[in-house]
């Protein structure tokens, strides 16, 4: 049996390591080896600190140590989650409460000299028994919660004293307990010089926006919702523990594995970043399939909305549609931090909504939530988990924000689910059905600017790749549609895309920039509006801008590469780059043959590079997609500028047999 003397609990500050002895008798070092598992290492040191400063075990108010919290998070920490101090606290509560106390999955930390195996859930854990789960758990004891927390940390459950406790830092380890935590704390310090910098840059986030008249009056319309969630909230806060417990679903009963920073495909963003998987169809209908997919592209386009989220594109995420995947694949596969799971089981006038948001870099479990509704509720559900995964990744909402967040610009439930049900059909590419989904919507609620918005966008398609002979009065509802929406709500980031698609065509370039950029600054995650500026911008000929929003829009959508590296293709062949162009659009080729623009650009690059024969098979591509294909067509796809850049394209069709 280990001495009472020797039971010692070391914290080296140095290395952050923490070693200790577990009942029975396990002696463990435990590596806490990134910046954001240091910062909890640091955060349990301090509250060794305080502890032996008033001379016993006790709990520990925070709230005093918020200042110092700060600065630990932004030195050690590396500012990993939220560099705002009034976030830090919630912060510390969940992990204190959830994550620190998990030995065996160890989502914190890593425990050094033991190896993880898989359980018999095929998980991968540390082999620890239940009394040494359990005593390594009971160190951690809170009372309170979020800005209110106070921490424990009962080291006498492991028969040890304050005494026994000894903090290293410094050089010489063997330097007074009581100097390594001030010293630890004076090099911290040394380090402030930059913080004042992101305090002002945060502040000047935070100034208020005075908003259009429009905005104000749908404002007033969603702030009995607002005020509705807020109470929604409350009562979540109280229910999700039981919630979590009785979800029917399997959900909550997967281990979360740790994502790798370095195994990430992409940069993690600075931002939080976040991939919402399409919620899974847990009704016995399939026909339910475009509810489940329409809520979650609803709830990804109200997070697209906020700068100050970095979220994917509802494109990239339905392609793991009925694919089982964790979250950990996905926040590699797209390197994002956050995962939004969820499920929906509707029957008739019900609906349940199942929903949990992981934390992949930590391992954890953020929150999980039921929500049972009946489905004239829905709009309000779908605010309230958005809002929540807001909140839930520490971002502050001017009210601008959460207008475009939350405000869709209609209260009519069925014109919702036909939105919905039609925003499916486009993306099946089924566009003849997403047409009349959205004119049906608009005919239920005749002052919905975003079912003008979404039916114009479908003729647009229409117009590019629907047959010839309707291609013109398919741009024509295109504009009537468009100048519709903007009389409804000039405001709409949606309306301002289609706006600019539709003034490029009309050669009117100035207004295309203008409505394109207003439709990027109001809906910043938007692949398909970063695309859409970026064809804008090649086409007038600023080129470099371009290359910067397909660059954006390739990292937001970046399972769906073709529209944005088409635009890519066109504007190398732009530049004069046409071998780039070729490679590019081949690429595009390879994972969608009929991809028409893609052919397009493939033709006319390979007949200037005087490469006839593949020219030509491109040409023949191009008219087996569509039977009758001329030279104005691909004007009308693709419209230049200068009498110069048109002279190019038609020689170099002509040449190759496109009239």
């Amino acid at each position: 049996m280990v001495e009472e003397t020797t039971r010692l609990i070391k914290i080296d500050l140095n290395q952050f390591k923490l070693q200790l002895y577990l009942k029975p008798e396990a002696e463990l070092t435990l590596h806490f080896d990134t910046p954001s598992r240091r910062f909890y290492l640091s955060v349990i040191a301090l509250v060794v600190h305080e502890m032996k400063k008033r001379g016993s075990i006790t709990s520990i108010p925070l709230q005093k140590h918020i200042d110092l919290l700060a600065l630990i998070n932004q030195t050690v920490g590396g500012a990993a989650g939220s560099s705002k101090k009034e976030h830090l606290l919630p912060r510390i509560y969940r992990k204190w409460k959830d994550a620190l106390p998990d030995l065996e999955n160890a989502p914190l930390f890593k425990v050094v000299g033991r190896k993880k195996r898989y359980d018999d859930s095929m998980d991968k854990v540390y082999g620890f028994n239940e009394r040494e789960k359990d005593s390594w758990a009971n160190l951690f004891e809170y009372k309170g919660s979020h800005e209110n927390v106070r921490l424990r940390f009962s080291i006498d459950r492991l028969g040890a004293a304050l005494d026994n406790v000894i903090i290293y830092y410094g050089e010489n380890q063997e330097s007074a307990n009581e100097n390594a935590w001030v010293d630890f704390v004076t090099h911290l310090r040394e380090g402030l010089e930059g913080i004042s910098r992101s305090v002002h840059a945060e502040n000047e986030l935070k100034k208020p926006v005075l908003l259009p008249p429009i905005q104000k009056r749908r404002l007033k319309a969603i702030s009995g919702r607002l005020r509705w969630l807020s109470l929604c909230a409350i009562i979540g806060s109280i229910l999700g523990v039981a919630a979590f417990v009785v979800w029917e679903t399997n959900f909550f009963a997967l281990k979360v594995e740790i994502a790798s920073i370095g195994k990430m495909s992409f940069p993690l963003p600075e931002k939080p970043s976040i991939a919402v998987l399409p919620f899974r169809n847990l009704s016995d209908d399939p026909k339910q399939d475009y509810f489940c997919d329409g809520l979650t592209d609803e709830i990804i386009t109200g997070l697209s909305k906020i700068s100050s989220l970095f979220v994917i594109a509802p494109d990239s995420m339905f392609t793991y549609s009925e694919k089982p995947v964790k979250a950990r694949q996905v926040s590699e596969e797209l390197g994002v931090r956050f995962v939004l799971i969820g499920s929906v089981r509707k029957d008739q006038d019900q609906v349940r909504i199942a929903v949990q948001l992981i934390d992949a870099i930590e391992g954890c479990y953020l929150w999980a939530e039921r929500y049972d509704s009946e489905l004239k509720g829905i709009l309000t559900l779908q605010d309230e988990i958005t809002l929540k995964v807001i909140r839930s990744l520490l971002v502050q909402l001017t009210e601008e924000e959460k207008y475009k967040a939350l405000g869709r610009g209609t209260d009519n439930l069925q014109a919702y689910l036909k939105i919905i049900e039609g925003a499916s059909y486009l993306r099946e590419f089924n566009i003849d059905a997403s047409i009349k989904c959205f004119r049906e919507a608009r005919t239920l609620d005749p002052q919905f600017a975003e079912a003008y918005a979404r039916e114009a966008l479908s003729h647009l398609r229409k117009f590019w790749f629907g047959p010839g002979s309707t291609r013109w009065q398919s741009f024509i509802s295109a504009i009537e549609l468009a100048k519709k929406c903007a009389e409804l709500d000039d405001e709409l980031a949606a309306c301002n895309m289609v706006l600019g698609i539709v003034h490029l065509g009309n050669r009117d370039y100035r207004d295309a920039i203008s409505e394109g950029k207003r439709a990027v600054e109001r809906w910043p995650n938007s692949a398909e509006a970063a695309t859409y500026l970026g064809l804008i911008l090649e086409e007038t000929g600023s080129y470099g801008e371009a290359l910067g929003e397909i660059a954006r829009a390739l990292r937001l959508d970046p399972l769906n590469p073709g529209p944005a590296l088409t635009v890519l293709g066109v504007t190398y062949f732009n530049m004069g780059r046409t071998k780039d162009a070729i490679i590019t659009c081949k690429k595009v080729i390879e994972f969608s043959p009929h991809y028409l623009p893609a052919q397009m650009v493939l033709a006319l690059s390979y007949s200037l590079e005087g490469r006839r024969d593949e020219a030509r098979s491109a040409v023949n591509s191009i008219l087996k997609i569509r039977p009758g294909f001329s030279e104005k067509d691909f004007l009308t796809i693709f419209p230049r500028k200068t009498e110069t850049d048109i002279d190019t394209i038609l020689n170099g069709l002509l040449r190759e047999g496109l009239k």
